[in-house]
């Protein structure tokens, strides 16, 4: 079955349109300098849902090299997005690539850990669209603290929420310690947000699990 789903995979890239220089050259700096990005089929994927979507302000927490934010918004011309980077090497990193793809105007890139800059990202809100994809282990606490700058029609998506699959392996059997306690937590945060009474949410089994929450709204 992996061998086959493998296939599956290099298939869909196969398929996947061709990059520009700067985006295919982030993608190569990702592969270098180990950084995780998101995989082309997962990335397609978010684009796919922002295009249905059609969100005017986007959060993204985890900027990395920022190479979501510049894909969302060269996906969508009149998209302005907040980003939150902590690892200083990154965020110059970040700072770069958007400066080299045009897009400062669109993108304001913050400098700190999402658990401490919340006052100064609450300034730019209400968001549309909230897109979670930095430290695993505090998804929970991302979710919480920032969900209350979403709009009454706005979705979060959360990415690695698969984590390699081991997500349904026997955690007990997991090792190092340090890894099967990170899938315990994401295990844990995936069955909060499937229960969670203010969203409907599912999760895709695409690139590393990416999971997509809906605010019920009026439906609750």
């Amino acid at each position: 079955m992996e061998a086959n789903e493998n296939k599956i995979i290099t298939y869909l890239n196969n398929l996947t349109p061709s990059r520009n220089e700067l985006v295919s050259k982030m993608e190569k700096l990702a592969e270098k300098e180990n950084v995780p990005i998101m995989d082309l089929v997962g990335m397609e994927t978010l684009l796919q849902l922002l295009r249905l979507s059609t969100p005017k302000r986007i959060l993204e927490i985890g900027a990395a090299i920022g190479y979501s934010a510049i894909r969302m918004a060269q996906a969508l011309p009149e998209v302005t997005i907040v980003t939150i980077e902590r690892d200083e090497h990154r965020y110059l990193q970040a700072k770069s690539h958007i400066e080299q793809a045009g897009l400062q105007d669109r993108i304001q890139l913050v400098l700190g850990d999402a658990l401490e800059v919340f006052e100064l990202v609450e300034k730019e809100a209400p968001f549309d669209f909230i897109f979670v994809d930095a430290a695993k282990g505090q998804y929970e606490r991302f979710f919480t603290m920032y969900e209350t700058l979403l709009n009454e029609a706005g979705i979060i998506i959360t990415d690695n929420v698969l984590f390699r699959g081991k997500v349904a392996e026997d955690h007990e059997a997991i090792e190092p310690k340090r890894i099967k306690n990170l899938v315990k937590k994401i295990d844990r945060y995936n069955r909060w947000l499937m229960e969670h009474p203010d969203y409907i949410s599912t999760i895709l089994p695409v690139g590393d699990g990416i999971a997509i929450s809906k605010k019920r709204g009026e439906e609750r």
